[in-house]
């Protein structure tokens, strides 16, 4: 059974940082693409962050320059460090696991960013 559980979310000030993970179980973690998505309040869900398998990063540009994507193979995880916090960055993160006709999902985890 193929899980990714997040974790790390919380509330943060305007400026902070956070570093969420994601750990993943029964996939062979290394050959995946692994991305980060969030959704706002009364929005979308939209993509934030890609990490290859060959350890390629592209970002999307509400968070290039602040976020970092980042993977451990050795621990089935990947992680987004983010900086800069700002109130628009508040949604729910969500992991996701990409390969060819393969796609799961985390159930997500809640960053708050608020004074």
């Amino acid at each position: 059974q193929v899980q990714l559980v997040e974790s790390g979310g919380g509330l943060v000030q305007p400026g902070g940082s956070l570093r969420l993970s994601c750990e993943a179980s029964g996939i062979a973690f290394s050959v995946y693409a692994m991305g980060w998505y969030r959704q706002a309040p009364g929005k979308q869900r939209e993509w934030v962050a890609i990490i290859t398998s060959g350890g390629s990063t592209n970002y999307a540009d509400s968070g290039k320059g602040r976020f970092t994507i980042s993977r451990d193979n050795s621990k089935n995880t990947v992680y987004l460090q983010m900086n800069s916090l700002k109130p628009e960055d508040t949604a729910v993160y969500y992991c996701n696991a990409r390969r060819v006709a393969r796609d799961y999902w985390g159930k997500g985890t809640l960053v708050t960013v608020s004074s």
